[in-house]
């Protein structure tokens, strides 16, 4: 079974929405060249007053806004297969909605006009959760020693490739 360090930070709100099957694309501003990684729990937007205000579900997100941990140390549950990047207009990111769980004023306010690179993830909870510490990095960064990719994913196969098929084919 292979071992990473590589991760990425992103709220833990949107990873347990990931982990949970509730949410199975990433919007950025930008594409990658990564094909796994962890999911990395981070803070420091969660912290912010109206950050609450940037959910779908307000409930699911208040109960999963911060990650469990202590001393700079947050506990890792999943990692990340990209199972395809498309590209689309910011124009046309309303119809992606259901697949992610953010408002439309978010997704919005964070786009801008510029394109979008939509990320087609298969999320897998890991067999070992591990508490770890990560480097300094905006996007990516790299715990502190390997973990092994094993684990089950979230969806089923089935589950999965209908979701996939219907991301490729929106519009």
């Amino acid at each position: 079974m292979s071992e990473i360090t590589k991760c990425l930070n992103e709220w833990n709100a949107t990873i347990e929405a990931l982990g949970q099957g509730k949410q199975t694309i990433l919007i950025r501003k930008y594409g990658t060249t990564l094909k796994e990684f962890l999911l990395y729990p981070t803070v420091s937007y969660a912290l912010k007053d109206d950050v609450l205000d940037s959910f779908q579900d307000q409930n699911f997100a208040k109960g999963n806004l911060l990650p469990a941990g202590e001393d700079g140390t947050y506990g890792v549950k999943y990692y990340a297969t990209v199972e395809g990047v498309i590209e689309k207009p910011s124009t046309r990111i309303g119809a992606f909605n259901k697949f992610h769980i953010w408002t439309r004023d978010h997704v919005k306010d964070y786009l801008g006009h510029k394109p979008v690179q939509i990320w087609i993830l298969r999320v897998y909870k890991l067999d070992e959760p591990q508490m770890l510490k990560r480097n300094r990095g905006m996007r990516y960064a790299n715990v502190e020693r390997p973990v092994k990719l094993e684990g089950k994913p979230v969806l089923s196969d089935d589950e999965f490739e209908k979701l996939k098929e219907e991301i490729m084919n929106t519009k």
